[in-house]
């Protein structure tokens, strides 16, 4: 894409000449020339002009739909999703001054030709200027055509369940695209999906205790009046000074009692029910996991005899107390599952026991080891392996035609390199080094550099076909990452100094990223590149008076 050096943008965005890859050649980087925002205008003052009470009505369904909820509603900066769909009617209201506009115009004209040439000319005028100007530059980064990932994305969350699995998603995001891909496409309903925020409400805990599909009901000890919303809302922690972990049946019996002496009176005649320690326990049968395929025979030996934890803060709400509930019951007999996407603070700190199997994490039995948590979770390579390379589907994301706004970038694309780049070293320190290119080779077929641009996430690729011997695909990737970040740090020297600090964390993420490049192509015994990288390194380091950000 040409470079659009244009001094508002400039004045708004900083230098627009050098911009990065990932930027200059986005399909959002659309120049209207802000025609749709002028014709507007000129309809504003038209209307104003000529017919003043209409355009206090319009003006006024244009602040109070508008500027006034913006006020009103007062949103948080970051959204999952764009929120302009509150602001609509204010849209609309603006779209009248856009059609006015194209009166004014005609009449204006009016007054320099005849009526047939005026009303021809005003006509051609606005269509180019607006419509046609909008179609070219938004059509690209507004087509939806092929683009099917979040079906198949949820279709990828299912299929990375055993049989008859519980699995634990975060919000909305997550949960709808399950929802449709079992309901409509009938696609695993053995799985039963269970949304952690909407378990905190009693009508949702109703479904859940309830078959729906193929999928038995979720086992809970609590009855409805136990759970019914009031009732257990929060659970809080009161330290007994209990030594050791204690069993969570135990500790369900406890609060599920209405015994007023297993109670919390925390002020005068209002008591709660409470947990009288943090360190929970679950009792493990090694049989019943051997043979129920939670844990396969050659890691018998490691299987634990409990999963002791603790859990931190001062208090539970419903949802939690929901799945200790349910880790109370379940005995080993469902596969439990957390989607890849929910926040740590969801697997209630079990997470030393939990295990990638592809776009999900599952509670088993095995605490990993120190080198299992540097690589942030224990991998269950042949089952990831196999979910991947034969099950998963990607939704048109492979297509390089295909649209991918940031949204899918990000939740997406990038997620599934994170989780494959792990697999792939975790391959590699099997010894499974054949295996582990062939999925890093997947990796970069299903994300594209023209969908998905190279950002940090490729280092962890480039890692790991280093750790799989695949040394010239791995110098590939350093050379084309090391390129963009380079640029990057380039443009970001083009901005004036006291302009830099705005975004201050990104240099240095992009330094930290070059500086690594540097180590581990050294550590992997390419010292020509290192040696090189570490050259263009430190002239952009003295260029723009910088100082490294690692001990290398």
């Amino acid at each position: 894409m040409e470079n659009r050096n244009y001094w508002l943008d400039e004045s708004r965005l900083g230098p627009q000449v050098g911009l990065p890859d990932n930027a200059e050649n986005n399909k959002g980087n659309n120049s209207l020339y802000a025609f749709p925002f002028i014709l507007g205008l000129i309809g504003l003052f038209y209307q104003i002009k000529k017919d003043g009470k209409n355009a206090s009505v319009v003006g006024l369904l244009f602040f109070f739909t508008g500027i006034a909820i913006v006020v009103y509603l007062n949103q948080k900066p970051f959204e999952p999703r764009e929120r302009d769909y509150a602001y609509a009617a204010s849209f609309y209201a603006f779209a009248i001054w856009i059609g006015l506009g194209v009166l004014a115009i005609y009449d204006f004209l009016q007054s320099k030709m005849n009526q047939m040439a005026s009303a021809t000319a005003a006509t051609a005028v606005c269509l180019l200027a607006v419509p046609t100007i909008m179609a070219k530059e938004e059509w690209d980064d507004h087509d939806r055509s092929n683009r099917y990932i979040a079906r198949d994305f949820a279709r990828n969350y299912l299929e990375s369940c055993a049989p008859n699995a519980i699995l634990f998603t975060n919000g909305d995001n997550d949960t709808f695209p399950l929802w449709y891909a079992q309901e409509v496409e009938g696609i695993r309903t053995d799985v039963r999906v269970v949304c952690l925020e909407l378990l905190n409400t009693d009508w949702y805990i109703d479904q859940m205790v309830h078959k729906a599909y193929k999928s038995e009901p979720v086992p809970f000890s609590l009855k409805k009046d136990q759970y019914r919303q009031g009732t257990r809302d929060v659970v809080l922690f009161h330290e007994r000074g209990i030594k050791g972990n204690i069993s969570v049946k135990e500790l369900m019996e406890f609060v599920r009692s209405e015994d007023k002496a297993n109670k919390l009176e925390v002020q005068s005649g209002t008591f709660y029910n409470y947990f009288p320690t943090r360190n929970m326990s679950v009792p493990v049968d090694s049989a019943t996991v051997v043979n129920n395929g939670t844990v396969p025979k050659e890691l018998a030996g490691r299987i634990v005899k409990s999963i002791d934890w603790t859990i931190q803060g001062n208090y539970v709400q419903k949802n939690d107390l929901m799945v200790i509930d349910l880790l109370s019951q379940n005995d080993w007999k469902r596969p439990i599952y957390f989607a890849a996407t929910a926040p740590a603070s969801s697997y209630l700190n079990l997470a030393p026991y939990l295990q990638l199997e592809g776009l999900a994490y599952r509670l088993v039995p095995i605490k990993q080891t120190a080198a299992e948590q540097q690589q942030e979770t224990r991998i269950a390579t042949d089952t990831m392996y196999n979910n991947i390379m034969t099950k998963f589907v990607w939704g048109g994301m492979e297509k390089k035609d295909v649209f991918l706004d940031d949204v899918f970038v990000r939740s997406c694309a990038l997620n599934v390199r994170q989780r494959i780049a792990a697999l792939g070293s975790a391959l590699a320190a099997e010894g499974k080094k054949e295996q582990a290119i062939k999925v890093l080779d997947k990796c970069l077929e299903i994300t594209p550099e023209e969908n998905v641009p190279f950002d940090g996430t490729i280092f962890s690729i480039a890692i790991a076909y280093y750790q799989a011997g695949a040394d010239k695909k791995a110098n590939d990737l350093a050379n084309k990452l090391f390129d963009n970040f380079e640029k990057n740090m380039k443009y970001y020297g083009s901005f004036k100094s006291r302009d830099r600090v705005s975004f201050i964390s990104d240099i240095e993420r992009t330094q930290e990223i070059m500086e690594r490049l540097i180590y581990f192509t050294d550590m992997f015994k390419q010292p020509e590149l290192s040696k090189q990288f570490e050259a263009r390194y430190n002239t952009i380091l003295q260029t723009y008076g910088l100082s490294p950000k690692m001990n290398q």
